[in-house]
């Protein structure tokens, strides 16, 4: 029987402040109802002086591990995608490692922007596959707030920070696990979502720059063709699918690809409207909480796509 991973555990972290849209407005010209309407967004979490990238990630995995019913060091891999690292060197997810307290297996950053989970998942699965790991760590950890110019509404109402993870174990059942993941890329579309400055530039360090209307076509078209592309791979239909777990951008665009899916909003987990962007943790956030609160269930499909600067794209089909 051919080894692949499953889901074994969910784990989340939120910072303890929470900015609301009406708070946004008393230091940007905006107001609640220009933000809610053309993004579905109402709050985000930001974090505070001592709500690393590390630490948010640190706390969504450990509770990914509790629920899995692991210990630290049943670990062989921490795999941890962010744009936001803490430093340079060393990675990020090494921080996770030493703070967790696992002695064995590696790590390393990943960094594919608001589809750095799902490249995450599939490098993981991919490792297990092989027999190089038996179980990893995949984390989404993301401090946006630190790249934001917050003078600019046009971005700086879309994001939020927050860390989500999952713990994957080696399993050789047929009836569950990640059946597959489609990763991909254009380079070329770079200039439309990107951040104008890199880690280690005093001049520069960076903030978050973005084309909007153009990420927002793209983002239409090739979330749409990769989900169709997941479900092709598999051979199953729409209707086989119990969830889809999208990359948390803009109620607009989950929505228009639901349309186009055929796919019922009750069927949509969203969570846009309480966490605003967080980017590649955005994803685990989602699935922690359907998770946590009962509706995603064992057995169930589960569909995961998103897109991000680069441009990055990708999807995920996973058997809970």
């Amino acid at each position: 029987m051919a080894r692949h991973s499953f889901i074994a555990g969910t784990g989340a972290y939120l910072p303890e402040c929470i900015v609301t849209n009406d708070e946004l407005a008393r230091s940007v010209d905006t107001n609640d109802a220009w933000i809610h309407d053309r993004t579905g967004i109402r709050q985000r979490h930001i974090a505070g002086p001592r709500e690393t990238c590390a630490h948010m990630g640190a706390a969504a995995a450990r509770a990914a591990l509790c629920q899995a019913g692991a210990e630290p060091g049943e670990v062989d891999a921490v795999i941890l995608a962010t744009s936001t690292p803490d430093q340079a060197f060393p990675a990020t997810a090494l921080r996770v490692q030493a703070e967790l307290g696992i002695a064995n297996g590696f790590g390393f950053d990943l960094a594919a922007a608001c589809s750095g989970f799902i490249y995450g998942l599939s490098v993981a699965d991919g490792m297990i596959r092989t027999g190089q790991v038996r179980s990893a760590l995949v984390i989404g950890s993301e401090v946006y707030s630190r790249i934001m110019d917050w003078h600019d509404r046009t971005t700086c109402v879309l994001f939020g920070d927050g860390a989500g993870a999952v713990f994957l174990r080696a399993t050789e059942e047929p009836d569950r696990g990640v059946l597959s993941t489609h990763l991909h890329a254009q380079g070329g579309l770079g200039d439309i979502l990107y951040v104008d400055g890199a880690v280690g530039r005093h001049d520069r360090p960076g903030t978050l720059v973005m084309n909007g209307r153009e990420v927002f076509r793209h983002a239409v078209t090739r979330l749409v063709e990769t989900v169709e592309e997941a479900l092709a791979a598999n051979r199953l239909t729409h209707d086989a699918v119990d969830w889809l777990v999208p990359h948390q951008a803009n109620r607009r665009i989950i929505d228009a690809v639901a349309r186009k899916l055929g796919m019922n909003a009750e069927r949509v987990v969203v969570t846009v409207d309480r966490h605003a962007n967080t980017s590649a943790a955005s994803i685990p956030l989602a699935l922690a909480e359907a998770v946590g609160d009962g509706r995603i269930r064992r057995g169930d499909l589960v569909l995961m796509e998103a897109l991000g600067g680069g441009l990055t794209w990708g999807s995920a089909l996973a058997r809970f």
